[in-house]
């Protein structure tokens, strides 16, 4: 099985964002996997069980942090994903923050602000929900969110967004020179999907919560959308803060998809129970004579 995952893993793995293109991703894609629900669930459930293993090993080795970022357009499944890929998670070493709107405060500072008091402390797992790449993304296709900015006039130049492309990929730059490994996912789920789902959430009343006209609107812009994700994620899928273009379409495979990647990502950063030297076995030692002697 987890040969399987680590194939998939490599094959919706962004490694060149000079050739990549949005049009060649199939969002139905299922990896060649011909699987009932049964065993989905089971894969998934393996691919958990090695997430808790490595969350434990980055704990107490205590040194890295790994930052899952999660970008895609409404009703792609990031929550689900998130829910049911962390869900055997330790709470206490995994954090996940949601980006809305930025508030009075968070616009008075540099888009990447609001984001630092959210990234994971050493031994952590931080999880954002949407995140700086909003900036380039529903800014860049709503061109009045960036005017009520206020940045200065000379500061919105022709090239703000391959700035701004400049200045994530140096965060994350410094984020990895600082024991901070980044992963980012796109959920590519079809325009037809989408409505799919939509529907779901009109015609179902224990749905209907999740519903927003809003939403409808934002899809009238799909094409758009869809040019500013390509040239986000050509500008800014690094070696070192790749993006995994995982296809939504089956929900089932997207949360296997994004156990794998995550998983690999922990093996890739050796994380290790840290081993005891001398002295530690000697006062372990001792301790336990005590121990058994009260």
């Amino acid at each position: 099985m987890e040969k399987r995952t680590r194939q998939l893993v490599h094959k919706f793995r962004v490694r060149d964002g000079g050739k990549f293109r949005l049009k060649e991703c199939d969002p139905g894609d299922t990896g060649g996997l011909d699987i009932d629900r049964e065993e989905a669930q089971k894969m998934l459930a393996e691919g958990i069980e090695r997430l808790s293993d490595l969350q434990s090993r980055l704990a107490a080795q205590d040194q890295w942090a790994l930052l899952l970022i999660f970008q895609a357009i409404d009703a792609a499944g990031k929550d689900s994903t998130i829910r049911h890929v962390f869900s055997g998670l330790n709470p206490q070493g995994c954090q996940v923050t949601s980006f809305k709107q930025p508030s009075s405060v968070e616009i008075d500072h540099d888009f990447l602000w609001r984001t630092g008091p959210a990234l994971p402390q050493r031994g952590q797992i931080g999880i954002f929900n949407r995140s700086y790449y909003e900036e380039v993304l529903i800014v860049r296709v709503h061109p009045e969110i960036l005017q009520a900015e206020k940045l200065p006039a000379e500061c919105v130049s022709k090239r703000i967004w391959k700035e701004r492309y400049e200045d994530i990929n140096g965060f994350e730059k410094h984020l990895r020179r600082n024991g901070t490994v980044v992963r980012k996912f796109f959920l590519h789920v079809s325009k037809k999907e989408q409505k799919k789902r939509f529907l779901e959430r009109i015609e179902m009343p224990d749905k209907n919560w999740k519903f927003s006209m809003a939403d409808v609107h934002e899809r009238e812009r799909w094409n758009d959308y869809m040019e500013a994700y390509e040239e986000m994620i050509c500008a800014t899928s690094t070696k070192r803060a790749p993006w995994y273009v995982v296809p939504a379409d089956h929900k089932w495979f997207t949360h296997l998809v994004v156990a794998a990647a995550v998983a690999e990502a922990l093996e890739e950063m050796r994380v290790r129970f840290p081993k005891v030297d001398t002295v530690q076995k000697q006062e372990l030692a001792a301790a336990r004579r005590k121990l058994l002697r009260t």
